[in-house]
């Protein structure tokens, strides 16, 4: 299998449906939803995974979290079960998809889930050759394909970006800055959730400022303009072509587009672009 032209093991798909759909999932609900639900409050907090999945950090403090098993979803009344999915798309909860958009690959049972609109993920829904339909599918939404294979010359500059390039992350964490870190060569970076701090020392330290995007081994870096902090990072392989992994979800990959890719998809109000040069 091939996703983004970028081959995914068995291992990693039955990883991806591990973190789209575990055994026991967070549900957001107001104080007010939680005693009318008459549900057990659990203030266990997701694992960096799963926090990608359902992206938490958008959701505000003042919400409680219950956590479920596909069982116990279901052994709650209809009205309960409806009631409680709709408050996940109200509270921002992520993974709550709608009926109408997987209905022709999941059948028409995921109707009466909830409330005949929405559902959310459990691994039953994924049996057999569905999670080969569905994973791709929300792995690959709005991301376009790799562009690794076709760089032709890989620059010296980078002395890990062939190996990195088209390539899947083990889980959550790994990030645009250490993935520009580890193709210059800093070891293990690429497994790393790098923070704005040392990706900052790093660059002081190996690069100068100012550059060119057709140049090998240009940095490229987003900041807030307000703020000043960094928000973003890809490295320019020269021929046209950037290295960059959009997010530090496990859901992107380490990809290769054009420059003007790039740019065209991190182009954010408020952010400006600055350039470095290693070496």
């Amino acid at each position: 299998m091939r996703v983004l032209d970028i081959p995914v093991s068995p291992v990693l798909l039955k990883n991806w449906v591990d973190w789209l759909a575990p055994d026991k999932q967070p549900f957001y609900v107001t104080a007010k939803q939680l005693r009318s639900w008459k549900l057990p409050q659990d203030d266990t907090e997701p694992d960096p995974n799963l926090r990608d999945t359902y992206r938490t950090y958008n959701l505000e403090s003042r919400l409680r979290s219950v956590w479920l098993d596909e069982a116990g979803f279901l052994s709650l009344p209809q009205a309960t079960r409806a009631g409680l999915v709709r408050a996940q798309v109200v509270n921002g909860r992520d993974a709550v998809p709608s009926v109408r958009r997987w209905r022709e690959v999941l059948g028409l049972e995921i109707k009466s889930q909830a409330d005949g609109h929405r559902f959310v993920w459990w691994k039953s829904l994924l049996q057999g050759s569905r999670a080969a339909k569905v994973l791709p599918a929300i792995v690959s939404e709005d991301l376009h394909p790799s562009r690794h294979r076709e760089v032709r010359t890989w620059p010296k500059l980078l002395p890990s970006a062939r190996a990195l390039a088209g390539t899947w992350p083990e889980g959550s964490g790994a990030n645009c800055f250490g993935t520009v870190m580890a193709a210059a060569g800093v070891e293990g970076a690429e497994h790393t959730w790098m923070q704005r701090e040392p990706f900052e020392q790093w660059l002081a330290d190996h690069t100068s400022r100012g550059g060119r995007d057709e140049v090998p081994g240009t940095v490229l870096v987003w900041r807030d303009t307000s703020t000043h902090l960094v928000q973003h990072a890809a490295v320019s392989l020269g021929d046209g072509y950037a290295l960059h992994k959009p997010s530090q979800a496990w859901s992107t990959p380490r990809k290769v587009r054009t420059v003007g890719e790039v740019r065209r998809s991190t182009r954010t109000a408020g952010w400006r672009l600055e350039r470095h040069s290693l070496g």
